[in-house]
């Protein structure tokens, strides 16, 4: 387990094979507008409203890089190999007692590259966080994520429901586990 010690205010940028996973920037507003828009993709997270609304990627942005925030997101870099220079994000939401909640979503045209497995295994290898447990959940009509969570080392942990903004519903989950220690 690689430790990062930086203040929560400053987050670390995590290099992989094919991409960087590097804080989130303005300049990233137009790509998060053009993949979060697909249903798809807002369909397969809790928090993201579809129709997407004007100012909803601004905003997200800014929430990310707020010095007092609960939650770390990475874009999923790939423009130093030649790919797309925001492919998906990654993030961790700090929670109580050493441990946080990863969630990541990937650009539909980069559905089944392995890039999404690529960015957890990265982010759970360097734990920016210094979590003991890190916990995440996936809708259960989304088995694609649920792979990539089984792949990094998470265990299945149980059923749930969370409400989903993009579908207006509550929606049955599988909640996974992966413990640091």
């Amino acid at each position: 387990m690689v430790e990062l010690a930086v203040p929560p205010s400053v987050q670390a940028v995590i290099e992989t094979q094919r991409f960087v996973l590097r804080p989130l920037r303005a300049s990233d507003v137009g790509l998060i507008a053009h993949y979060t828009a697909d249903k798809r993709v807002a369909e397969g997270t809790r928090a993201i409203p579809h129709p997407l609304p004007p100012g909803a990627s601004e905003g997200f942005i800014a929430r990310a890089l707020a010095d007092r925030r609960t939650e770390d997101v990475w874009a999923i870099d790939g423009s130093s190999n030649r790919l797309a220079e925001l492919l998906g994000v990654v993030s961790l939401t700090r929670l109580e007692d050493q441990q946080s909640e990863l969630g990541f979503w990937i650009g539909a045209g980069f559905w089944n590259t392995g890039f999404a497995t690529e960015a957890v295994e990265a982010l759970v290898a360097a734990n920016p966080h210094g979590a003991r447990t890190l916990f995440a959940e996936v809708f259960q009509d989304n088995a694609g994520s649920a792979r990539v969570l089984t792949n990094c080392g998470f265990a299945y942990l149980g059923d749930a429901e969370s409400w989903s903004v993009a579908r207006q519903a509550r929606v049955p989950t599988w909640t996974y586990l992966r413990r640091m220690d």
